[in-house]
């Protein structure tokens, strides 16, 4: 029963191997066309990936995101010749069975890895766009400085303090971002007080011309001045102008120099820049005007001080009798 058992046994392993040998003999053909097909798609995929590593260069300011962009697309092409041979082999469900699995782990990387694959898609996306460049004056949440790096995860920012802060690029990418290179220009903006018993627009037209004449504003038709608000002490105004920017002699500097033009404007036209002021007025719904108010305060005063002189004398003339009677007693 042992040897009829085994012969069994080994009848079954033969027919197996027959059976896999006489398919592989009748997909010979396919097998050499299936590896022909992957070595066209590996030299398509090369060609693939330094042509779009060129391009991507060209375009995208960060060499990291070209890098890796056309890796993706040479991996791609890759994957795609694989795929049609092990279709040409017969192997559907293998092809399907790959791609659920790749799905899968795709998706559990995303779950595991979910920062830094937002950090890396909002990377690439920006290397799209290109909201700005390396050199850039931005400005986002409590971040302002000038872009010193592009990098796929982050970006590095050196801020007006000398300091360098590395941001992530999902804040850049999620957040309103204000670019200050973009349109090369910037409007300064400068507000100062006159007194109310000057005109705001012949401050206006002073202001308007001493700004104009500062080598550094540009647009000057533009160049404006407009009535803000009341002030405590002032009638407030807000002086508009426009500047190159980034550029000479920066934000800063100009800003000062305007101030200090603005200043002497004024000062030379006889336009006073008010210090507070108070102004006590007493005849307000149920008060007494402050010039009603003296003649009674003056003759209030006036009689206390007689009366309080009264008193005083009175005293003296009591102290004298005191001093008389005492010497008559020792006489």
């Amino acid at each position: 029963m042992e040897f009829l058992d085994l012969e069994k046994f080994w009848s079954l392993i033969d027919e197996r191997l027959q059976s896999w040998l006489e398919a592989a003999i009748k997909n010979l053909p396919n097998l050499a066309v299936a590896i022909v097909v992957v070595l066209c798609f590996a030299f398509l995929a090369k060609l693939a990936g330094s042509a779009s590593n060129k391009l991507l260069k060209r375009g995208l300011e960060s060499r990291q995101t070209a890098d890796l962009l056309s890796a993706i697309i040479k991996v791609c092409v890759l994957i795609a010749g694989i795929f049609i041979s092990l279709d040409l082999l017969g192997l559907k469900g293998t092809v399907t069975s790959l791609l659920a699995g790749a799905g899968i782990i795709g998706l559990a990387i995303g779950f595991a890895f979910q920062d830094m694959t937002e950090n890396l898609i909002a990377g690439i996306a920006m290397g799209v766009r290109k909201p700005f460049q390396i050199g850039d004056i931005i400005e986002t949440e409590s971040v302002f400085g000038t872009v010193t790096a592009i990098n796929l995860r982050n970006t590095l920012v050196e801020t007006f303090y000398g300091q360098l802060e590395i941001v992530p690029n999902k804040i850049l990418f999620r957040n309103i971002l204000t670019n200050y290179s973009m349109l090369g220009h910037r409007r300064v903006e400068i507000k100062v007080g006159i007194s109310y018993a000057d005109d705001p627009e012949k401050a206006a037209e002073v202001i308007i011309n001493a700004i104009n004449k500062l080598d550094f504003v540009i647009n000057q038709e533009e160049t404006d001045v407009y009535a803000e608000s009341f002030g405590d002490s002032s009638v407030n105004l807000l002086v508009w102008f426009w500047i190159d920017y980034p550029g000479e002699p920066g934000f800063m500097v100009a800003r000062h120099k305007a101030i200090a033009t603005v200043r002497n404007a004024l000062n030379d036209a006889d336009i006073l820049i008010p210090f507070p002021i108070r102004t006590l007025d007493f005849g307000i719904k149920g008060g007494e005007k402050l010039d009603a108010m003296l003649p009674n305060f003056k003759s209030t005063s006036a009689n206390t001080s007689k009366h309080s002189s009264g008193n005083a004398k009175q005293n003296a003339v009591k102290g004298n009798t005191s001093d008389n009677s005492g010497e008559n007693t020792q006489a």
